[in-house]
């Protein structure tokens, strides 16, 4: 009998706009009307967050129903969602401040601008064990290179192809710019308390870094990885793909420790290590799953298609287990056809305007959402 599957939920931020692909910040408006809806700093971009669940049964609706209440208030004001993870068509040389008021966001703007009006997807996957918690965070942060791959979306900014996947990931600060590998609960609090105290975090939420742990009193009450790497992937499928790849590598390093925690089984320090996940996730930024990287392993080099393929023979045994190999399908798909900004970026080299794509593209997601319901969308 298998073990059961790990809770899951969601943090999907989106931007608003025109048919055309402008966009236009209502954030604070929605929040005010529309129930788990909150805001980001620049009202360009707001967010929901999906009640965890165990099943993929639940999953495309919980992602898909915020969406449609959102869009029809955005309809009746002649307004869309848009895809993308950054300002595709949009103006970065204003901050547009969601609450002119929030001291916050004064901190926000002032520190970074619009470096920091993104859209992305957070998955977050509750693992309460601190040993296994820690070794999950590890293993996540030496391949999230590979999972940014797959999502990236976001090679439009100001109306211009920016010649990077995920112009995003390119822009977002990272804060603090160095994050060890954490080699457990004591030293990830000691090392907050650290970037606290030297003032290079303002708050236990200011770690921007591609995974981290997540709880209800962090440091110090954990209870679920929060994967933050990944651009916004709208395909409800691909998503959920992406997910179970996720899933099914940290159930792996639960039953293998000493094979697949970093700092059990590479030849690396864990210095090195988190100095060659840094650079992995630039590659994949730039080339997605084109890009050359590095295996956390040993230090030897790897296309990124190559090292998810590898992943997907390993995992396998593990989806049938779990009856999840429907649902890693999607990945077919997005190995043979690229991802979001690949085909983007093909469509653009034969002649198709970025207005084009992203007008196609806010239709596909009202399509998405019109198709799938609580009894077809489930995926088993």
């Amino acid at each position: 009998m298998s073990t059961p599957l790990l809770l899951k939920g969601f943090e999907v931020e989106l931007f608003t706009g025109r048919d055309d692909g402008s966009h236009v910040g209502v954030a604070a408006e929605v929040a005010q009307e529309l129930p788990d809806f909150v805001t980001e700093p620049d009202h360009r971009n707001l967010e929901y967050i999906t009640a965890p669940t165990s099943s993929y049964a639940e999953l495309p609706e919980l992602l898909l129903q915020p969406r449609r209440r959102l869009r029809d208030w955005l309809q009746q004001r002649n307004l869309t969602l848009l895809p993308g993870s950054t300002l595709s068509r949009g103006d970065t040389r204003q901050f547009e401040r969601s609450d002119p008021t929030n001291p916050y966001h004064d901190l926000i703007e002032q520190s970074y601008g619009t470096r920091v009006v993104t859209a992305s997807i957070h998955i977050n996957l509750g693992i309460t064990d601190p040993e296994w918690l820690f070794a999950a965070v590890r293993l996540v942060r030496c391949e999230a290179a590979l999972l940014l791959a797959l999502s990236a979306s976001s090679p439009f900014l100001d109306d211009e192809v920016t010649g990077q996947h995920s112009q995003r990931w390119r822009q977002f600060p990272l804060t603090p710019e160095k994050v060890p590998l954490f080699l457990n609960h004591s030293h990830y609090i000691r090392w907050v308390e650290e970037q606290l105290a030297d003032g290079l975090m303002r708050n236990e939420r200011h770690l921007w870094t591609s995974v981290r742990p997540n709880g209800p009193r962090r440091p110090y009450d954990l209870n679920r990885l929060e994967l933050r790497i990944c651009d916004l992937v709208t395909d409800p499928a691909e998503l959920i793909a992406i997910t179970a790849l996720l899933e099914l590598r940290l159930l792996q390093l639960r039953d293998a420790p000493q094979q697949l925690d970093p700092i059990r089984s590479s030849r690396l320090t864990a210095e090195e290590l988190a100095t060659m996940a840094d650079a992995n996730d630039a590659a994949a930024a730039h080339q997605s799953l084109d890009a050359t990287l590095h295996r956390w392993q040993d230090g030897s080099s790897v296309t990124c298609r190559a090292w998810i393929e590898e992943l997907l023979d390993q995992i396998s045994p593990l989806a049938q287990q779990h009856n999840l190999l429907s649902q890693l399908r999607p990945m077919d798909d997005l190995l043979r056809n690229g991802n979001q900004a690949m085909r983007w970026i093909h469509a653009v080299e034969t002649g198709t305007s970025i207005r084009a794509l992203l007008q196609q593209g806010s239709l596909t997601m009202s399509d998405q959402e019109q198709r799938s319901t609580p009894m077809s969308g489930a995926l088993g």
